[in-house]
C-alpha cells in the first residue's frame, strides 16, 4: 500500500483571495489573491504536499451566480496559480444553501472525499481558514494542524495557530516543517 500524502487544505474567500466582505466573488474580475498566497502555494508544492481548496459557495444556490460562473472564477484562479506558483491539485466546493446538504462546512465531508480521492493522511495535513467553521471542519476531519487567519469575525475556535496574514502563517509552517 503506497504511503499517504500530506495536504494543505485552504479556504477560499479570506485566505486564497481577499474577502469580499458580506458579498460574493461573482466573476473572475472580482477575485484578488491575498498577499503571500503564491509563496505559500510554491512552498507547499516544494514540500510535496497536495494543495486542496475547500470552499462554501452558496451564491450558486442563491442564484447570484451559476455553476459556470464559479467554474470560470476557479479556472482563472488556477491559470494564475500555474503562472505564478503552483495550482490546486483539487477544488471542492459546496454550492448548497446552509442546512440543505451534508457537505457544507463545518462538515468534514469535503476533507473526507479529498483524502479518499488523493490518498491523503489528514493527521499530517494542515488547513488554513479565516472562520470558526473552517477550524471546526479541520477538527471534524481529523486534520492535524489548523491555522486561523485572524480578521474582524468572531473567533471562538481553537486552532493550532493564529496568524494575522498568509506570510505569517507560512513562516510558522516553515519553522515546523523545514525543507
Amino acid at each position: 500500500m503506497p504511503a499517504l500524502s500530506t495536504a494543505l487544505f485552504l479556504d477560499r474567500d479570506g485566505v486564497v483571495n481577499t474577502c469580499p466582505g458580506d458579498g460574493y466573488v461573482l466573476r473572475p474580475a472580482d477575485f484578488h489573491f491575498t498577499d503571500g498566497l503564491f509563496d505559500l502555494m510554491r512552498w507547499a508544492a516544494q514540500m510535496g504536499w497536495k494543495r486542496i481548496l475547500v470552499t462554501n459557495q452558496q451564491g450558486v444556490a442563491k442564484g447570484l451566480m451559476s455553476l459556470a460562473d464559479l467554474d470560470a472564477i476557479h479556472h482563472a484562479m488556477q491559470a494564475a496559480l500555474r503562472q505564478h506558483a503552483a495550482p490546486f491539485d483539487a477544488i471542492y466546493a459546496c454550492t448548497h444553501l446552509a442546512g440543505t446538504c451534508s457537505c457544507r462546512k463545518p462538515s468534514p465531508e469535503m476533507i473526507e472525499i479529498a483524502c479518499r480521492d488523493h490518498s491523503i493522511n489528514p493527521t499530517t495535513s494542515t488547513l488554513i481558514g479565516d472562520a470558526d467553521r473552517d477550524i471546526e471542519m479541520a477538527r471534524n476531519g481529523l486534520i492535524g494542524t489548523s491555522i486561523r487567519i485572524t480578521n474582524s469575525r468572531p473567533d471562538t475556535s481553537s486552532p493550532t495557530f493564529r496568524a494575522p496574514s498568509i506570510p505569517i502563517a507560512l513562516s510558522w509552517l516553515q519553522s515546523r516543517h523545514p525543507a
